[in-house]
C-alpha cells in the first residue's frame, strides 16, 4: 500500500504513536535500569552487613521478637504438612504457628490432625479483627507445642488471616502460603530490621524463590534446581528479576508497594491500627502494604517497608497454561483495584515520594504497561514494513523491547547468583541464562495477553480468585510423608 492513498491524518498519527510507544519503552527501561543500579548497591550494602552479623546470638537472644507464623490453608491437603513441618523447623527462639483451614473440602485438616497429632481445645480469643465466618474449632498439637490448627467456615484468605491474628500472641506476624517451604534461617534474617529499628520499621518482606523441581526433604529444600516444567522454568528467571531487580531498587527508596503474601513480616499493632485484611480486594497482601503506607503518610508518622532478598522462601507456581493465566489474571486485577482505591495518594500532600515515584512507578510501567506493550507490538511492525516509519524508529523499539529486557533478565541472574549461588549446577546458571533471552519472545509476549485479559474483565466487572491447582511437593520429594 502506497502511503499517498491515506489521508494525511492517518499518517500522522502513526508516526504520533510510534513516538510515544518509543519513548514509553525508553523510560521504562530507563527506570528498570535505574532500580538495578540501586538493588545492586543495597544487595553488596546488605551482604556487608550480613557478614558481620551473628545471627546464632540473634537466635539465642531473649531480646529477639516472638512471632506469630500465619498459615491460611483452603484445600492444601498435598502441600500443607510439608510447609507446616518447614516453619515448625525454623531456626529461631520464639514462634509459634497458626495454621487457619479455611472451610477446606478436602482432607487437609485430617492430614494436619494425623501428622501433628491434633486435640481439639477450649480457647478465648481476642477479637481485635471482625472476622466474617464462624470459627469451628481450635486444635493443638500434642507433639509440637507451638502449633495451634484454627478450623473455621470459609470465608477467603483475608477472613482466615484476620482469624490468625486474632489468635496469634505476639507482636510481630509473618504470612505465608501452605505451599511454601523456608530456608532454615529465614525468620532469623527477615527480622532483622525490626531489630534494628524497632520503631520505624512496621513491614519486611523476603525473597519468593521457585520449588517446583528442587529436592524437598521434610519441608526443607536439600538441592535447588531447575524444574523441568518450561512455564515453571520462565518463572524462576521472571522472579529473580522482579524481586531483586526492581522491588530491592524500590524498597531503598521506601516506595515498595508490594510484599508478597507468601513471605511478609508486619508489626501486629499498627496492621491492626487500619483495620487488618480486607476482603473486598483481590490480592489483600498489596492492599494491605498500600494502605499501611497511606496511614503512615498522613498521620506523618515515621516508617519503612523494607525488601530483603537473603531471607528465602520456596513457593510452588503453576506448571499449567489455565493456573499461570488465573494466577497472573488475579494479580493483575487485584494491582488495579488496589492502586484504584488509594488513587489519593497522588493528590494527598502528605504522600511524599509516593506521589512522585511509588504510584507512578506502578500506574505507568505496571498498570500501563501491557496496554502500550500490544499497541507496539502492533502499530511499530505494520508501520515499519508499509514503509511508513523509519528503519530507525523500528530498530530502536526493536532494542528497547527485547535486548534492553534480556539484559536485565540477565544481569538478574547474574546478581543473584553471585551472591548466593544457591543453584549449584553451572548447567542450570547456564540455562538460566538461556531462558532469560528467550522469555522475551514467547514467556514475555505470554503473560502480557493474560494482563490484558485482566484489563478487560475489570472493565466488564468480572473476576475473582479463580480455582489454583496444586501439583504438591511429592514429584520431588527425596523422603516421604508419614502418612
Amino acid at each position: 500500500m502506497d502511503a499517498t492513498t491515506l489521508p494525511s491524518w492517518f499518517f500522522d498519527a502513526l508516526n504520533v504513536i510510534s513516538i510515544v510507544v518509543l519513548v514509553y519503552f525508553a523510560m521504562l527501561q530507563l527506570v528498570l535500569f535505574g532500580l538495578l543500579i540501586l538493588s545492586f548497591f543495597d544487595m553488596r550494602r546488605r551482604l556487608a552487613q550480613n557478614f558481620y552479623a551473628d545471627y546464632e546470638a540473634v537466635a539465642k537472644s531473649h531480646f529477639t521478637f516472638p512471632i506469630s507464623v500465619l498459615v491460611p490453608a483452603y484445600n492444601e491437603a498435598k502441600t500443607a504438612v510439608d510447609s507446616v513441618r518447614s516453619v515448625l523447623s525454623l531456626d529461631y527462639p520464639q514462634h509459634e504457628v497458626i495454621v487457619v483451614n479455611d472451610g477446606s473440602t478436602d482432607d487437609t485438616l485430617a492430614r494436619l490432625t494425623r501428622e501433628f497429632k491434633l486435640t481439639r481445645r477450649e480457647s478465648v480469643t481476642r477479637l481485635s479483627l471482625p472476622v466474617l465466618g464462624a470459627i469451628r474449632g481450635i486444635y493443638r498439637s500434642e507433639i509440637s507445642p507451638n502449633l495451634v490448627v484454627v478450623d473455621k467456615e470459609h470465608a477467603g484468605k483475608s477472613e482466615a488471616l484476620n482469624a490468625a491474628i486474632n489468635v496469634s500472641r505476639y507482636p510481630l506476624f509473618c504470612t505465608i502460603d501452605a505451599d511454601t517451604v523456608f530456608q532454615e534461617n529465614a525468620l532469623l534474617r527477615v527480622v532483622r530490621p525490626f531489630l534494628e529499628d524497632p520503631d520505624k520499621v512496621i513491614a519486611v518482606g523476603g525473597q519468593v524463590r521457585v520449588v517446583n523441581g528442587c529436592k524437598v526433604e521434610r519441608g526443607r529444600v536439600t538441592e535447588p534446581r531447575l524444574p523441568q516444567n518450561v512455564l515453571a522454568a520462565f518463572q524462576v528467571v521472571e522472579y529473580l528479576r522482579a524481586f531483586v531487580a526492581s522491588r530491592l531498587g524500590l524498597s531503598a527508596m521506601n516506595n515498595l508497594l508490594i510484599l508478597s503474601g507468601v513471605f511478609s513480616l508486619f508489626r501486629k499493632d499498627v496492621v491492626i491500627e487500619v483495620g487488618g485484611y480486607r476482603s473486598d480486594t483481590i490480592t489483600e497482601d498489596m492492599e494491605l502494604v498500600l494502605r499501611l503506607h497511606h496511614h503512615m503518610r498522613q498521620n506523618q508518622r515515621p516508617y519503612s517497608v523494607v525488601f530483603l532478598p537473603d531471607p528465602i522462601c520456596w513457593t510452588e507456581v503453576p506448571q499449567s497454561l489455565g493456573t499461570l493465566a488465573r494466577q497472573r489474571g488475579r494479580w493483575h486485577r487485584g494491582l488495579l483495584h488496589s492502586l484504584w482505591r488509594h488513587r489519593s495518594i497522588l493528590w494527598d500532600k502528605h504522600s511524599g515520594s509516593l506521589r512522585w515515584i511509588g504510584l507512578p512507578y506502578y500506574v505507568l510501567f505496571e498498570c500501563m504497561g501491557p496496554i502500550v506493550e500490544l499497541v507496539g507490538y502492533i502499530i511499530i511492525p505494520i508501520a515499519y514494513f508499509m514503509g511508513f516509519l523509519s528503519p530507525l524508529y523500528f530498530w530502536a523499539f526493536l532494542f528497547l523491547s527485547v535486548t534492553s529486557g534480556a539484559f536485565l533478565s540477565i544481569s538478574a541472574v547474574f546478581l543473584e547468583e553471585l551472591s548466593f549461588g544457591l543453584y549449584r549446577s553451572w548447567g542450570d546458571f547456564a540455562l538460566m541464562i538461556g531462558i532469560g533471552v528467550l522469555e522475551n519472545f514467547t514467556y514475555r509476549i505470554l503473560t502480557l495477553f493474560f494482563r490484558l485479559g485482566a484489563v478487560l474483565d475489570m472493565i466488564l466487572g468480572r473476576g475473582g480468585w479463580g480455582k489454583q491447582e496444586r501439583t504438591g511437593f511429592e514429584r520431588t520429594r527425596v523422603a516421604p510423608v508419614n502418612p
